[in-house]
């Protein structure tokens, strides 16, 4: 079992008198770490989203009914809550009608949850995210030096908790968690008719990782229109299986300002989609793939520490470009990532000169435990 960061912040909202929301991408973990909360915690009443009996009740429910299937228990907790229409309604009822009863929500899709949350249960909830394991969390588990051994491994296969688990069945593990699992929730809840046309844009997404990704180049290559290629990307994103990143386009005329960056939760899954996973020394495409974890792992790190930085790549048509910044309290940051630590970045002197940057780095294997939220600088 690896520990996770968000269970302090968990326990510490305890007793808030809250519902406790945690979303996030299907097999991270949710389950397991609000189950052994609350088993921790005492008694409670689990109930599934996947009991399609339940879900009928928990869909017509009034405060009756809800307090005859909640009885005497003061922890419930309902997992896959996306399984239930109208869920914020009946999660409303609970946390208005009964404030003694704890209650603890996941979802592994925000497709229709967030949505159905937002609005009924606004000032009721804390609402926190669920990634694959983090570096630090690995760390933490591993420590330091079993961790560091493990770093071409999981840029390759990735930081999902079954496949750090299940050492030599890796491709197995990640085979099944990017065929039909992975589509699920899209294919559900997005009302996709063309799951070849979705199979078709998450390869053409895996083979463009750390690149800029034009929709419309993307609509040719599909043979669709712009605006469908926009709508599966949404699913995707809302799935947690990719997300974007914006161009900083500010001050300057030849900034690119219309582009995004489009990156996986986790290499495993895009490795997996294209059946590769040839070891990094191999790989031509290493490069992206460490881009995608410093950049993935960065942002598993601002959520669970609750920092609120803007982040962004920058790039120009002159082919200036910077791989990642962020912006805190009108500050800039800037960061160029390089698997071969002896490849020189320079920082372009438009974008110093634009934006003045607190401070420029350059990432590698043996420095980026400080990006991730640990410094291990003395020891590499």
């Amino acid at each position: 079992m690896i520990d996770r960061i968000l269970r302090s912040e968990i326990e510490r909202r305890w007793d808030s008198g809250k519902a406790i929301i945690i979303l996030g991408p299907r097999q991270v973990g949710k389950t397991t770490l609000l189950r052994q909360i609350c088993s921790e915690k005492g008694t409670f009443l689990f109930l599934n989203g996947d009991d399609r009996t339940l879900v009928q009740h928990l869909e017509n429910a009034n405060e009756a009914l809800l307090r005859q299937i909640i009885g005497k228990h003061k922890t419930v907790f309902l997992d896959e809550a996306q399984r239930v229409r109208g869920v914020g309604l009946t999660l409303k009822i609970i946390t208005d009608q009964m404030p003694d009863v704890r209650l603890l929500v996941s979802g592994s899709s925000s497709l229709d949850l967030a949505t159905e949350l937002n609005e009924p249960l606004t000032g009721r909830k804390w609402e926190f995210y669920l990634y694959p394991i983090s570096w630090s969390e690995l760390v933490q588990s591993k420590g330091f030096l079993e961790a560091r051994g493990q770093l071409e491994q999981r840029l390759v296969f990735g930081m999902y908790p079954e496949v750090i688990n299940q050492t030599g069945d890796e491709r197995e593990v990640l085979g099944q968690l990017s065929g039909s699992y992975l589509y699920q929730d899209v294919l559900q809840y997005g009302n996709i008719r063309k799951p070849e046309l979705l199979e078709k844009l998450l390869t053409a997404l895996a083979l463009q990782l750390g690149a800029e990704v034009s929709y419309n180049e993307l609509s040719q290559l599909l043979q669709v229109d712009r605006q469908t290629v926009e709508q599966y990307i949404s699913l995707l994103e809302k799935a947690f299986i990719i997300f974007r990143l914006k161009p900083l386009s500010r001050n300057l005329r030849n900034e690119i300002g219309s582009s995004r960056k489009i990156y996986f939760y986790d290499n495993g899954i895009r490795n997996a989609i294209l059946a590769d996973f040839k070891q990094p020394a191999l790989r031509s495409d290493i490069g992206a793939l460490w881009e995608n974890f410093l950049v993935s792992e960065r942002r598993k790190l601002l959520e669970y520490q609750r920092m609120w930085h803007k982040s962004y790549f920058w790039r120009t048509y002159q082919q200036q470009e910077i791989d990642y910044i962020e912006e805190s309290d009108g500050a800039f940051s800037a960061w160029e990532m390089k698997w071969n630590p002896k490849r020189k970045a320079k920082f372009p002197e438009t974008f110093l000169n634009a934006y003045h940057p607190a401070a420029t780095t350059v990432l590698h294997p043996g420095n980026f435990e400080s990006f991730l939220g640990l410094d291990f600088s003395s020891a590499t």
